[in-house]
């Protein structure tokens, strides 16, 4: 493969993921050129396969999205043998992150406070980077929360559909609370953030609107042309459930290095 010399190169894991076809198309229109291994010809957590792959493409910048949430070899390990090579070749590390790594309070959290998670895939995302930090010290930890999209629609918006069609039963809870964030704003903030190694360690990426999930399906619902009133809600509390309630991201830092993720009523317009 030849890339434009006015282009730098990026390698992306998990580049056909939901997230991953964002970043494809937005640095398709900016300076990066786009090496995206699919799952089957990359497993990140064979190490070797990894290093080889980084190493011959010898990228500038190195994306890591690719994950399973059942799996902490993918999660935890897999990331490592990225963020190993990444480090060998001297390539700038984003690894992606998720707001879970807090177990959830009132108050936002900001990247100065320590991961708190309070569920298992929490806890291997965070045990994931303090791995990647500790063999790629100059990574960015790009931490964010629900990620959704308008072109392309992600799980919790065709949850939304397929319920008020009847072709599913999901609630959607009241009580648990994040900063929906659109993937072509997180696409953007990653292709821009590659190119920015005087950013290290953890960032928040998210939206600036703090929803519930019953909040932002209802505004999907009215986005698609249905009835939000008719979206199902209920709370983890009712439904017996384990997970983080109230996790709201401060994206104030970013914001403060030019990265800004709009809002989702300016988004979700009929």
């Amino acid at each position: 493969m030849r890339w434009n010399r006015r282009s730098q190169l990026l390698f992306v894991t998990g580049g056909s993921g939901f997230v991953g076809r964002h970043l494809a198309l937005s640095s398709a229109r900016g300076e990066w050129e786009v090496v995206a291994p699919s799952s089957s010809a990359l497993d990140i957590t064979a190490g070797d396969r990894v290093r080889d792959q980084i190493l011959q493409w010898k990228p500038k910048a190195v994306v890591h999205l690719a994950y399973r949430k059942d799996d902490p070899r993918v999660i935890i390990g897999g990331s490592v043998n990225v963020a190993r090579a990444a480090a060998e070749v001297g390539a700038r590390l984003v690894h992606l992150s998720t707001d879970v790594v807090f177990g959830g309070r009132p108050a936002p959290y900001t990247e100065h406070d320590p991961p708190t998670p309070s569920s298992e895939y929490g806890r291997w995302k965070a045990e994931a980077e303090a791995e990647v930090m500790a063999v790629h010290p100059r990574a960015l930890l790009l931490r964010t929360s629900l990620v959704y999209g308008t072109d392309r629609l992600a799980s919790i918006q065709l949850d939304v559909e397929r319920t008020l069609r009847a072709q599913a039963s999901t609630t959607f809870f009241t009580d648990e609370i994040r900063c929906p964030v659109h993937a072509d704003d997180l696409a953007a903030a990653i292709a821009e953030l590659a190119r920015r190694p005087e950013l290290v360690g953890p960032i928040h990426v998210a939206g600036p609107q703090a929803l519930s999930r019953a909040d932002f399906a209802r505004a999907v619902a009215g986005w698609m042309g249905f009835d939000p009133a008719k979206v199902p809600t209920s709370t983890i509390a009712a439904s017996g459930m384990q997970r983080p309630a109230c996790v709201v991201l401060d994206s104030s830092y970013a914001a403060s290095h030019g990265i800004r993720c709009r809002a989702v009523t300016d988004v979700l317009r009929r």
